[in-house]
């Protein structure tokens, strides 16, 4: 029935998202007439300009890397401000969940349009 499925989010400014995700982030973007399309290791994401935008509460994308230290390092150098939490996050921005045996070490990010993301390093 379905061919194939694909996630979208929207954003308030979708000149200042294709900065931040294609410059920033370097992610591969296609511009569209309705909005842009990331493309991540096969996977398509959707994202749209919305004039009412409310940015996202929860993480809407989680990019898995190899070394969260290095990750977190090289993001700040591009401007990027990760999210501090009290008593979940140390001074870096990163919840150390492996030590901890809760899961993977993750570090929380926004998007110009205050959408939640996130990287993280499994054990």
């Amino acid at each position: 029935m379905f061919k194939e499925a694909f996630s979208g989010f929207s954003v308030k400014n979708l000149d200042e998202a294709k900065e931040f995700y294609g410059s920033t982030l370097g992610l591969d973007i296609d511009s569209g007439p309705m909005g842009m399309h990331i493309k991540i290791a096969g996977t398509n994401v959707f994202v749209y300009d919305k004039a009412d935008h409310t940015p996202a509460t929860f993480t809407i994308l989680n990019f898995p890397v190899d070394d969260i230290e290095q990750a977190v390092k090289e993001l700040s150098a591009k401007g990027v401000e990760f999210e501090h939490y009290e008593g979940l996050t140390d001074d870096q921005g990163i919840a150390r969940g492996i030590a901890q045996k809760r899961g993977p070490d993750i570090a929380w990010f926004k998007d110009p349009a205050g959408n939640i993301l996130a990287v993280l390093q499994e054990a």
